[in-house]
């Protein structure tokens, strides 16, 4: 089992801890963490937009990626939800060995 990112941001009213809490218990995800108060300028249907967001940061493993996208997008926000998945270059074995074991 390879270790990997996801990230997603959300709206700053949603509430992110609920969704954190149900990611972990039903082991889709290790951790999630929250970083509250991001400041994203992107571009939607033809405009220059400026938003505050919430981005999580899941770490899962690459076969649970799947799963998680599931579960997450049933439960996200917005129409066009962020996904993106990071593979990380380097983890320290004894963090790899309790991710791993936290989402089997």
């Amino acid at each position: 089992m390879t270790p990997v990112i996801v990230l997603t941001t959300v709206g700053t009213a949603f509430d992110v801890v609920a969704l954190a809490r149900e990611l972990v218990e039903q082991r889709l995800a290790a951790c999630v963490n929250v970083i509250p108060r991001i400041e994203s300028v992107y571009r939607w249907q033809g405009r220059v937009e400026t938003d505050a967001e919430q981005l999580l940061l899941i770490k899962t493993t690459d076969e649970r990626v799947e799963a998680l996208r599931a579960a997450l997008l049933a439960r996200h926000p917005y129409d066009v939800p962020e996904f993106v998945v990071i593979k990380p270059e380097s983890v320290a074995e004894p963090y790899r060995a309790w991710l791993v074991e936290s989402v089997q």
